[in-house]
């Protein structure tokens, strides 16, 4: 039996006043550049860029940083998080749009998803009925402008690659 004592955990989240971990999480005290003060970077395991770099706050001697604590580590993770699913909701917006004709058959819903390829960006323009029945699919241009106009004289030239 070993008396030794176990090594230290290489793995365990590092928690000092100018890094903590956790959550899947770094934050990190950095001088902030813009001013005399201090700022926060939130970085995202696996991330080579802060999700968000704020403000923080000075301490008690008006010029070191405040130290990270728990409590405000867990503020930085659900504010980056927030920042993160901002990001994402504007992203989808900007690569999925719809808009809905009124026909004669009914109203048709048509979507424009963009596939923002590098070498080969393009855009799908799909046309459905009020089913949800999928009605035409053509391969468009990623900059093609999808309105309630497009999207109309696209269903009057018989779904035609505009």
């Amino acid at each position: 039996m070993s008396t030794d004592f176990p090594d230290s955990d290489d793995d365990a989240p590092v928690q000092e006043d100018l890094v903590w971990q956790g959550n899947g999480w770094t934050a990190r005290v950095i001088n902030n550049d813009d001013d005399d003060g201090w700022a926060v970077a939130m970085i995202k395991d696996g991330e080579p860029e802060p999700a968000l770099v704020g403000p923080w706050t000075m301490g008690r001697d008006k010029k070191n940083p405040k130290p990270l604590d728990v409590n405000a580590f867990n503020t930085l993770v659900k504010t980056a998080n927030e920042v993160i699913r901002r990001h994402e909701q504007q992203l989808h917006a900007q690569l999925h749009k719809n808009v809905f004709v009124s026909t004669d058959d009914g109203q048709l819903k048509v979507c424009l998803d963009i596939t923002p390829d590098e070498d080969d960006p393009y855009a799908t323009l799909t046309a459905f009925d009020q089913y949800g029945e999928e009605l035409a699919r053509v391969r468009v241009a990623p900059t093609f402008k999808l309105s309630v106009a497009s999207a109309s004289t696209w269903i009057e030239n018989g779904y035609k690659k505009p």
